[in-house]
Formats: structure tokens, C-alpha cells, sequence
């Protein structure tokens, strides 16, 4: 069957998974959503939104608020976004440490892997601190001026990292954010040298990280994980040592994925 005769037959199916696919990435880009809202933004008929909200209500895909009566995502949608990991196994891997890394730190650690030519974080620690990094499970944040970025692009093969930064747009976020692609390939060879990257408020204000990258088992980069910093928190006589946990992380995470060469105990001890 071809795609005109299969349009032709269900052309009412095709607009069904259309509508529900438009409704899941409305709600994934601002939870908690009203239906008048929802019918705005979507250009749907508010009998059609409301029709289809009540069917994946059902499913478990959709949670409504009983005193508002608004609609968000439920946990069943993040559950199906794992399964769509390269390495399902990563994020239950990589929880123990970054709450172990959590705990000793005080601060928000992220996992993180590559997206078209972003990252998506796949798991978070909040920091105990009322004053921490702002993000969420599932957002989307730039190559350049990430420390998880930069560490999955120093140590990615050259030829598919050029595919990937062809893609990337280096946006200026703040004052010392990288925009020029030569820079920020010299950045790389200075984390790949040093055997981690930082994000110096280059993309967030007043937030500094350090990161490290995880492996597989062709000792290719798969993740990053990092810890963030407010700046005013940030200790740089401290850091060697956050690193060196972030350092002994990756690697027990990275054998548990076959990884036998660890590319970081190659990496000089770094000097500050």
C-alpha cells in the first residue's frame, strides 16, 4: 500500500495521531495547561481538545488538575522517553552516583546526552540549596557553552562532530558565551587536554559547571554528567576534587556499559 491510498483510506486516523501528537508536544513545552489555552495555541476547536485530552486522561498519558482543571503530562510519557534512549540502561546506571554526587556537593548534578545538535537532560538531582540551576528532565540545552556539550564534542570522532556543529547555531547567551566555531573548537582541545569541561556563566547567569563524559563500550562518548555551581558557591580550589568524583563516576558507570578503555585514564592529572 502506498502513502496516497493510505491517506486516502484514513485520512481521519491521520489527523487523530496528528492532533494527539500536537496536544503532547503543546503540554510537554508548557505543563499545566487550561483548554482555552490549549484550543488557542493549537488552532483546535475547544470540543476537539477537550475530546482527545479525556481519551489520553484515560490511556495515563494526561493528569488533570481537580481544583484548576488544567492538564500536564504524566510520568507514563517520560517512561516511554527512556525507552527511546540509545542506552536504556544509562539513567538507572548513573543514579546512585549522581545522588551520591548530590549529596557530597550540595549541588544540582545533570545527565545529559546528545539530541539533533543539543542536549537533552535525561535524569536530574536537585540541589539542596533553596538557590540552585534552573532546569528540567527533558529540556533541551545548546552544545557551545554547556559543559556537558563541550565534553561530548571533545571526545566525539572529528567527522561526526562536524555533522553535529553544522547543525548547531551559536547563539550568544551571555557576556562569555563562545559564538565563533573556530573558538569553540580550541575550547575543545583544552577539555579533551585537561579531561573536563566547564561552562563559565556562559549560558546561564551566575551558574558555573563542571563536566565529565560517560562511554560505551568503543570507548565512544554517549552522556555527559555535571555538576552546577552559583558562582558564588563555586570553590575553584574545590574543583580538582569534584572532578576527580565526577572522574571515578563515569568510569564505573561507563565499564557497567562494556566500556574496557577508559579514554580519561589517558588524561594527565590536571593542574590548576
Amino acid at each position: 500500500m502506498d502513502d496516497d491510498s493510505y491517506d486516502a483510506k484514513q485520512p481521519e486516523s491521520v489527523a487523530a495521531v496528528l492532533k494527539v501528537f500536537a496536544i503532547l508536544q503543546a503540554l510537554s513545552e508548557r505543563n499545566e495547561t487550561g483548554i482555552s489555552e490549549l484550543s488557542m495555541r493549537l488552532g483546535m476547536p475547544k470540543a476537539t481538545a477537550y475530546r482527545f485530552l479525556q481519551s489520553m486522561k484515560t490511556l495515563g498519558y494526561v493528569r488533570q488538575e481537580a481544583d484548576s482543571e488544567r492538564y500536564g503530562l504524566t510520568m507514563r510519557v517520560f517512561e516511554l522517553g527512556t525507552k527511546a534512549l540509545q542506552y536504556p540502561d544509562l539513567v538507572d546506571l548513573a543514579k546512585h552516583h549522581m545522588q551520591m554526587l548530590a549529596d557530597k556537593t550540595g549541588e544540582t548534578v545533570h545527565l545529559g546526552t546528545l539530541i539533533d545538535s543539543e542536549i537533552i537532560y535525561v535524569h536530574k538531582i536537585d540541589s539542596r540549596h533553596t538557590l540552585g540551576m534552573y532546569s528540567k528532565i527533558g529540556r533541551r540545552a545548546p552544545l557551545h557553552c554547556t559543559a556537558i556539550g563541550k565534553v561530548l564534542m571533545a571526545w566525539e570522532h572529528p567527522e561526526r562532530r562536524d555533522r553535529i556543529l553544522a547543525g548547531a547555531d551559536f547563539e550568544r547567551f551571555r557576556e562569555k558565551t563562545i559564538v565563533e566555531r573556530g573558538a569553540f573548537l580550541n575550547e575543545l582541545e583544552r577539555v579533551k587536554a585537561q579531561g573536563f569541561g566547564e561552562d563559565r556563566e556562559e549560558f546561564d547567569d551566575h551558574i558555573r559547571c563542571l563536566g565529565i563524559p560517560i562511554f560505551d563500550r568503543l570507548s565512544q562518548p554517549i552522556a555527559g554528567m555535571s555538576v552546577s555551581f552559583p558562582s558564588f558557591r563555586y570553590d575553584e580550589a574545590k574543583a580538582p576534587e569534584i572532578v576527580e568524583m565526577l572522574t571515578r563516576a563515569s568510569r564505573d558507570i561507563s565499564a557497567r556499559l562494556g566500556c574496557t578503555r577508559f579514554p580519561l585514564d589517558e588524561v594527565a592529572a590536571p593542574t590548576r
